[in-house]
């Protein structure tokens, strides 16, 4: 009577993480998301320690669980893994509003955002020696 799995809608050398609903814009997630892009696991986690920006916090949270399936969903090997995707989506918005003088209101948006990180297995290149 139960569901039938899933299929895997990535290859065999790649695991995700998923973000829904961080409190800041798309625009100013997508910065910090740029900066891991393409990097190894390990660069892009000294990184993002680093990071002043506030979001680097939780964006270091999804890599760290996207590193985590890697290792422990896909069994794939944690230092030859590489950021190969991280894209940035809107989520809700909520609005507010300010009064203002003389009985006006200004509105106030407040952002929502998703985020989500593919890390890859790097294809191991073997070197042949000369004899």
């Amino acid at each position: 009577m139960s569901q039938t799995a899933n299929p895997r809608r990535l290859p065999e050398t790649q695991a995700l993480a998923r973000a829904k609903m961080i409190r800041t814009s798309a625009q100013k997630l997508n910065v910090v998301a740029a900066m891991i892009r393409g990097k190894s696991a390990s660069a892009a986690l000294a990184s993002l320690v680093f990071c002043e920006r506030r979001v680097a916090h939780e964006v270091k949270k999804v890599l760290q669980a996207a590193i985590a399936n890697a290792e422990n969903n896909h069994q794939l090997d944690v230092d030859r893994l590489v950021v190969s995707e991280a894209s940035v989506g809107r989520a809700l918005v909520m609005k507010r509003f300010h009064t203002r003088g003389r009985g006006k209101s200004a509105r106030i948006e407040k952002p929502f955002s998703n985020l989500t990180v593919i890390v890859a297995e790097r294809a191991e290149v073997v070197t042949e020696g000369k004899a």
